[in-house]
């Protein structure tokens, strides 16, 4: 891709000389051109592009790209009279130095002529500073952007920080509670405890995993959840294969699965059953955690494990994914919608 400085001198180059090639030659068709025009419309070239590159170092030096609009116009409208008039002289001098006119023009000619070359380098000044108001427009633009995605990336990685102490201490106290009770299913629980953490912090370092991985996890946490609560807890996944490779935020169904636990199955004498289904309709990835229970409707949803999916939802895909819980036929249902990737 060339320079901007290269499209610069391009433009600069080829404009000018269109400009005065077309004016050289609608005067030639009023009367033969000598070489001493030919040299004259050259010296012009050197001229034109001279003042206007003079004037371009000078808003550069003064930044005058940095000022308002009402301000950079006002500018623009100023120096293109400046130029107009300077050019008019220009063209005047060399005329009378290579004695192609000996004739003094006349106010209303002055007038004509200045008006002309003023608007030329007044479309110049607007190509000029429109090429780079649109450049700062553009430059500011994917700046916000990237501000944007950087403070998400900060937010979610802040929010995935978050789960994992969670998850811990809440595995850590499973382990306590055998270790009295039953030793050597606690140092399976050990084992199956570093078996998850070492598979969550490969996950962590990523924003989307397949929901195969995830339900990797999901099937160790419920197992070790299982030598805690024993018959009290049942699990059944109900995932259709083509979702398998479909990509999720990761700890998305873990976490629900373990506020299924916490808040349903452990608060229930018999316990009862948890079931993640995981779906494809249309464009959308539909996951439900069901548990038995109640919904307690008296009580706002505040959970770290819900609200921080919420969250982490939102900053990923914005509107188009959601979760909500309700309650059906005696059991709470989690449903979480993700669209394809």
């Amino acid at each position: 891709m060339p320079k901007k400085s290269h499209i610069y001198w391009y433009f600069q180059i080829i404009g000018w000389s269109l400009y005065i090639i077309l004016n050289s030659v609608y005067l030639g068709l009023t009367y033969s051109s000598s070489s001493k025009d030919y040299l004259f419309y050259f010296l012009l070239l050197i001229a034109v592009i001279g003042i206007s590159h003079s004037y371009r170092s000078f808003v550069i030096r003064f930044h005058i790209l940095e000022f308002k609009i009402p301000l950079q116009l006002l500018c623009i409208t100023f120096f293109s009279l400046v130029k107009g008039l300077l050019f008019f002289l220009v063209i005047l001098l060399l005329s009378k130095i290579m004695g192609l006119t000996s004739e003094n023009p006349t106010l209303i000619d002055v007038s004509v002529d200045v008006t002309n070359f003023s608007g030329i380098f007044f479309i110049w000044n607007a190509i000029y500073f429109g090429f780079h108001y649109f450049q700062n427009y553009k430059r500011e633009e994917i700046n916000s952007y990237r501000y944007l995605a950087a403070s998400r990336e900060s937010e979610l990685k802040s929010l995935r920080a978050q789960l994992n102490p969670h998850f811990i201490f809440n595995c850590m106290n499973s382990i306590r509670a055998l270790v009295d009770e039953n030793p050597d299913k606690a140092k399976t629980a050990v084992t199956q405890l570093s078996n998850i953490l070492r598979n969550s912090l490969l996950m962590d370092k990523s924003r989307e995993i397949a929901i195969r991985d995830e339900m990797a996890l999901v099937k160790d946490f419920l197992d070790l959840e299982k030598i805690r609560y024993e018959e009290r807890l049942n699990y059944e996944f109900k995932i259709e294969d083509e979702v398998l490779n479909c990509r999720v935020p990761p700890f998305i169904i873990q976490s629900q699965v373990e506020n299924a636990i916490k808040h349903g199955i452990a608060k229930l004498p018999n316990g009862g059953v948890v079931i993640v289904e995981a779906l494809r309709k249309n464009s959308q990835i539909i996951i439900r955690i069901s548990n038995t229970g109640q919904l307690n409707h008296e009580k706002a949803i505040t959970g770290v494990g819900f609200v921080n999916s919420r969250q982490r939802l939102e900053l990923l895909y914005g509107k188009k994914a959601s979760i909500s819980i309700l309650e059906v036929s005696n059991m709470v249902v989690v449903e979480i919608i993700i669209p394809l990737n």
